[in-house]
């Protein structure tokens, strides 16, 4: 699964930052890196940026980027 498939409100925890070279380096150093638990707070009208949680604070992302971003759903917001 990957980041833009995740529903607004639902969190997830990152596995694997893909992309290639700049853009890589630039996902890694926003701090989306593997391990790393993440919500969607909040999608744009039309679909796209979202805007994410991480880390204490709020990153906007687009959803081109969102796609090399993959994810497992976060299990323990089940157990709340």
């Amino acid at each position: 699964m990957t980041l833009n498939e995740l529903k607004t409100g639902k969190a997830a925890v990152i596995t694997e930052v893909g992309g290639e070279g700049a853009l890589r380096c630039r996902l890694l150093d926003m701090g989306l890196i593997p391990g790393t638990k993440v919500l969607i707070r909040k999608v744009a009208p039309m679909g796209d940026p979202i805007e994410l949680f991480l880390r204490g604070y709020e990153l906007t992302i687009r959803l081109e980027d969102a796609e090399k971003i993959t994810i497992i759903p976060d299990r323990t917001e089940d157990k709340k």
